[in-house]
């Protein structure tokens, strides 16, 4: 009794220290995740990045300054000049909202700090709690030492890294923590059939709902694991508890975003879980009718079930297909469409195929993006079948569908990178299991051996010492050796029959371990071939946090031998608007600096980075593709005084609107049939040289962008295509160059005024005579039109 209350406390002091050895490890994750992406904030300044990140700090200051009551109310008339925008009704407001309740919280505590300072750092805060959930989830899979150090990969990703710098305050920086979040309570809940967990379970898909409209990954990769479970013979009561709850509480509170609202019912990507509802509720009608009645009546009664089952899954299909047929996508959003259909995008909406993050990735992108996790994921699928349980096979289920929509779109490699580090996490903690079970049991091995030859060499030396002692006593007391002998063989002989009986019948766990053990020289040479793998995965990560993630797309640098050159001709253009324009003039440039021409110059554009409206981005498109007198005509119409351009073949920044000239073609074109993007192509080769079509050397891009362009060189050698430009001379006649910023990065022109009717004179008829529109004139020349 003594030895297994000592062995007791054993385990429990072990337990406690592990458990906060576990809490110290989880912090310093957190403080890696949290440092790791401060580079953008010490190499440049705590500035916002990209684009879309600058409307939602727009939308911040608004809040915070307003409060809550009039943002879900706000209109904002500075944005789709004539048309404006509903801002409360049109965005995701997880990320606003989370931001705002921050500076509020540390404003109460008396820590002045502003809202950009605030913006700047929620993305590192939640990678920190992102790499936490990771954790938890990973620990309901298969334990604390892979859910440790799925977390420390999770913490140190590239392509959550790329999201979530300082700076980079964007829908995604909340989002996949709410992802990895509520995949942990459902598998939670999957585990322990909590009804507490299953309702914890919809607040955090709600959080989603807020955050990023990516939620319905998590509507459609939930039931696709229930059917899979339903299917494969693993349904239970924990099952339904887990799943019921998330689709009726889920689907009431995600009506409750105005950006979602109807559409968490009336769309096609939330059709699977209302279907998989109906199908568990039939199973579990089946499960519950066979536990009452007897064999007989069952047979009965499950016909009946499944004929009404089918009745009425036949009548709900039959109701969502009357609902879809009236759409001419069946009811599916354009973006949904482009990961079912990776070429639909190209070909009907080009507006989504324009974007770079909409294209496919390539394979070096997913070397950049999860380095050698790429190489640990398909150990860590087998050790997931080892055993196959319900919670494992939704981490494979998970990774298998972010395989395939992050080969479709390289901007879900994101969604990828959670499931990578999980599946990575399990291979790396039962690889290290292995190894040092192996470790261990050799040097148990050796040091086993080396005892019992030492103590036979004693036993050896007691025994001729005993018979040298025995010839010089003349076998005085031979008795009484002789029955100490006999006893010593004794037990000896019991000594080996109990190690006998202990070998016959050793437990699980010690066959098992003795099953796994490998050779030492293996073991030693596989420990350190992961030590070196894991720190090159660390420099390689901390490379991409460095210097590929980290620069701001705002402020441009590069390196050269004579140093470091910074570009921040963006902010000195943004700026020149804002100080020498008026504040009702209305700027137009191509969607994607729409966002930042209204949050860093305060002047209202005519398309930004929303894209709602097509129409209106393919007015733009066709402005920009037309002739000079037609595109003034166009601007003219929609009261655009300014217009924007980005170039770069001065500094060869790639960028730039020259590049993007040809979605903004194929974007004007799909709603204006004269634009066709044929004559802007000779032999189908975009060129911008001599042997450019005269639609291209005419239209209003290529002249704002070649505007003075030979002055520079005086070849006009564009370092960006790479060749000299085909017309050189020219004048512009309906707008006039007013701002070009220092490395002609920019360039800002303004819309001259429309010139003054000439009144041409006519000439004095005799009294007597009609004019020409048939009057009399009267006898001072003037017409008089009563006759």
């Amino acid at each position: 009794m003594a030895a297994s209350v000592e062995v007791q406390r054993a385990a429990a002091l072990r337990n406690a220290f592990g458990n906060v050895l576990g809490f110290f490890i989880l912090l310093l994750i957190g403080v890696i995740a949290f440092s790791i992406r401060l580079f953008s904030v010490i190499k440049y300044e705590s500035v916002i990045h990209e684009f879309d990140p600058y409307f939602n700090y727009r939308v911040t200051q608004f809040l915070t300054k307003n409060g809550i009551y009039d943002f879900w109310n706000w209109f904002d008339d500075r944005t789709w000049y004539p048309l404006g925008r509903v801002i409360g009704g049109t965005v995701y407001p997880g990320l606003t909202l989370t931001a705002g309740s921050m500076w509020w919280i540390v404003n109460s505590l008396n820590i002045p700090l502003s809202v950009e300072t605030v913006c700047v750092f929620t993305a590192p805060i939640f990678s920190a709690n992102a790499a936490w959930a990771t954790y938890l989830l990973t620990k309901e899979v298969k334990g604390t030492g892979a859910g440790l150090t799925a977390a420390l990969l999770s913490a140190t990703v590239p392509s959550y890294i790329s999201r979530s710098v300082a700076g980079s305050y964007d829908n995604e920086a909340v989002a996949i923590f709410a992802l990895i979040f509520t995949f942990y309570l459902y598998v939670k809940t999957l585990n322990t059939g909590s009804l507490f967990y299953a309702t914890l379970n919809a607040l955090s898909y709600f959080y989603m709902v807020c955050s990023w409209g990516g939620y319905t990954f998590i509507i459609n990769l939930i039931p696709m694991h229930v059917l899979l479970c339903i299917v494969t013979g693993r349904y239970s009561p924990r099952l339904y508890i887990a799943f019921a709850p998330l689709v009726i509480l889920g689907t009431l509170l995600a009506a409750l975003v105005p950006v979602v609202g109807f559409n968490a019912v009336m769309t096609s990507e939330h059709f699977a879980s209302f279907l998989v509802f109906i199908i568990i509720n039939v199973v579990a009608l089946v499960y519950y009718i066979k536990g009452i009645l007897s064999p007989k009546m069952f047979k009965v009664a499950i016909t009946l079930v499944i004929s009404i089952g089918i009745a009425v899954c036949v009548a709900v299909g039959a109701v969502l297909v009357a609902l879809v047929a009236s759409s001419p996508t069946k009811g599916w959003s354009g973006r949904s469409l482009s990961l079912l259909d990776p070429t639909y995008a190209s070909k009907y909406i080009p507006i989504i195929a324009s974007v770079s993050e909409h294209q496919p990735p390539t394979w070096p992108s997913y070397f950049t993006d999860i380095n050698v996790l790429a190489f640990l994921v398909p150990a860590g699928i087998i050790a997931c079948f080892l055993p196959l349980t319900d919670s494992s096979s939704f981490v494979i289920l998970y990774l298998v569908t972010s395989v395939y929509f992050s080969g479709v779109m390289v901007r879900l490699m994101l969604v990828l990178a959670p499931a990578a580090c999980i599946i990575s996490g399990i291979a790396l903690s039962d690889c290290f299991n292995v190894l040092t079970q192996s470790l261990k049991f050799q040097n148990l091995k050796l040091f086993s051996t080396a005892t019992a030859s030492g103590d036979a060499t004693s036993e050896h030396a007691s025994g001729q010492s005993k018979t040298i002692s025995d010839k010089q006593l003349h076998g005085e007391k031979s008795e009484e050796v002789a029955k100490e002998k006999l006893t010593k063989k004794n037990r000896k002989k019991e000594k080996e029959k109990e190690r006998e009986t202990t070998e016959k019948t050793p437990n699980k766990k010690q066959a098992e371990k003795r099953a796994l053990t490998l050779p030492l020289e293996f073991s030693v040479f596989a420990v350190l071939l992961i030590v070196l793998l894991g720190g090159f995965y660390v420099i390689h990560c901390v490379w991409a946090a460095a210097e590929a993630y980290s620069a701001p797309s705002i402020v441009l640098t590069s390196q050269s031998p004579e140093g470091l050159h910074v570009f921040d001709d963006f902010r000195e253009a943004y700026a020149w608007l804002s100080h020498n324009t008026d504040v009702d003039d209305k700027v137009a440039s191509w969607w994607d600096y729409g966002y930042q021409t209204t949050a860093m110059a305060n002047r209202t554009v005519i398309v930004d980075n929303n894209t709602w409206n097509n129409t209106h981005i393919a007015t733009v498109g066709t402005a920009m593709s037309s002739p000079e007198r037609q595109a003034w005509e166009i601007f003219h119409s929609l009261d655009v005084k300014y217009v924007l351009v980005v170039f770069g073949g001065l500094v060869g920044y790639p960028s730039d609107d020259i590049n993007k000239f040809l979605w903004m073609v194929r974007i004007g074109g799909g709603v204006f049939p004269h634009i066709k993007e044929p004559d802007y192509l000779r032999d189908g080769q975009y060129r911008i040289d001599s042997q450019a079509t005269p639609t291209m050397l005419n239209c209003l891009m290529y002249k704002l962008s070649y505007y003075r362009f030979v002055e520079t060189d005086g070849k006009g050698f564009d370092r960006v295509r790479r060749t000299e430009i085909g017309k050189k001379y020219f004048k512009l006649t309906h707008f006039e160059e007013v701002f070009t910023t220092h490395h002609w990065m920019v360039r800002i022109f303004r819309l001259k005024p429309p010139r003054n009717r000439i009144r041409v004179k006519a000439k004095k008829s005799k009294p007597g005579q009609r004019s020409t529109t048939g009057n009399k004139i009267d006898t001072k020349g003037r017409q008089n039109p009563w006759h």
